[in-house]
């Protein structure tokens, strides 16, 4: 009597053990790149959810949304917050086959994080305007997108301005060896996307009878790796036991000096591949911005007092990212990073399992006055089914 193949679980789908094969897999699937949905913005303070097909590999997904802003000053006057313009995405969650919110964090965040992520993606030489200044670099801004009216823009003229706003979901932690990708082809498979877009009072300052109206369409593109039939005619997937997780964390509890942050999301079978933070002040909140005015030591603890990277001042810490990233990510948006994935993550990503009590130190130095501050922070990690998220 025939005996069914032995099942391998991967991200909770039972897929034969026989058809694991990542070498076979990589010789013989074809990416596709397609566009997945294109809805009108519902608008802001609102969602849009898309439920995505399933079908391939899933591996990453490009959010664009292509509009207009029309301003009108009244009696007052129309001003752009610094959540202006990638935080137009106030939160996107992505959820896979009951993982909830594999994703979950800013739109401002997933541009940082694509700049991290790859290291010849660069902003040098883009011009946008922030606070009343041209600046070209550090702004994570690409030359083909259109922010239509500066960040921190005051008293902005009446008219029409073109909106042109892109953003990568990293699915999979890479693009080469796929680490975090789902698979999507399953009727048990369940991918949801869903955008939850600023309210006007997070991204504009009106006054008087000032209005500021955002209208458009988002498009979400998959990008997919088909999932070929090997020579026994079963079909071929790389090893898709982990998933990866981007989760974004608010911290309140601030003072001058320095401050311990006990990162979210710990324990066996979770690996940290790096973790960056902002530091919002005042009201509006602006980025503080990484130098060693405003920051004293940077580092990162465990244990009960383990302190494997300590950094003498934020400017050491900058310097450090911007060779990583080819970009200056403290210097706009105020990111710095404790990075353990971009040169060697086999080896320098940070085992969960044997690192408890994973905190972050960030000392604030004096010259900042807080007032409404708060520390933003997004871990990176690659889990297993069983970790959670």
């Amino acid at each position: 009597m025939a005996t069914e193949a032995p099942a391998r679980y991967m991200q909770g789908i039972a897929v034969p053990e026989s058809s694991v094969n990542p070498r076979e897999f990589f010789l013989r699937t074809r990416r596709r790149t397609q566009l997945e949905s294109s809805k009108a913005y519902a608008g802001l303070g609102q969602t849009d959810t898309f439920e995505l097909k399933k079908t391939d590999i899933l591996a990453g997904l490009f959010i664009r949304f292509d509009g207009s802003l029309v301003t009108v000053k009244g009696t007052g006057q129309v001003n752009t917050q610094a959540r202006w313009p990638y935080d137009l995405i106030k939160q996107l969650k992505f959820t896979a086959n009951g993982q909830s919110n594999i994703i979950n964090c800013s739109g401002l965040k997933l541009k940082a994080r694509e700049a991290m992520g790859k290291g010849d993606l660069t902003d040098r030489g883009v011009s946008q305007n922030y606070n009343g200044a041209t600046v070209t670099q550090g702004t994570l801004s690409q030359a083909c997108e259109s922010w239509g009216v500066g960040s921190r823009a005051t008293n902005v003229p009446d008219g029409t301005y073109d909106i042109d706003l892109s953003w990568f979901v990293p699915v999979a932690e890479d693009q080469i060896d796929l680490s975090g990708a789902i698979f999507a082809a399953s009727s048990s498979t369940d991918l949801t996307v869903n955008i939850d877009w600023a309210p006007p009072t997070d991204v504009f300052t009106l006054s008087g009878t000032a209005t500021a109206t955002l209208t458009g369409t988002v498009q979400v593109v998959a990008l997919r790796y088909s999932i070929p039939l090997g020579p026994d005619g079963q079909i071929v997937v790389p090893d898709l036991s982990v998933f990866h997780s981007l989760i974004q964390t608010r911290y309140t509890n601030l003072a001058n000096g320095e401050n311990e942050l006990r990162l979210i999301g710990q324990g066996a079978g979770k690996t940290v591949l790096r973790a960056f933070s902002q530091l919002w002040n005042g009201a509006p909140a602006v980025p503080v911005v990484v130098n060693e005015d405003n920051f004293g030591k940077m580092a990162w603890r465990f244990g009960g007092n383990e302190t494997p990277d300590e950094y003498p001042d934020a400017q050491v810490l900058r310097y450090i990212n911007e060779r990583m990233y080819c970009s200056d990510i403290g210097a706009v948006w105020g990111f710095h990073c404790h990075e353990f994935a971009s040169e060697n993550a086999f080896r320098d990503a940070v085992d969960l399992g044997t690192a408890s009590e994973w905190r972050q130190v960030i000392n604030v130095l004096p010259a900042v006055v807080l007032s409404n501050a708060a520390v933003e922070t997004t871990v990176e990690s690659i889990f297993t089914a069983g970790a959670g998220s």
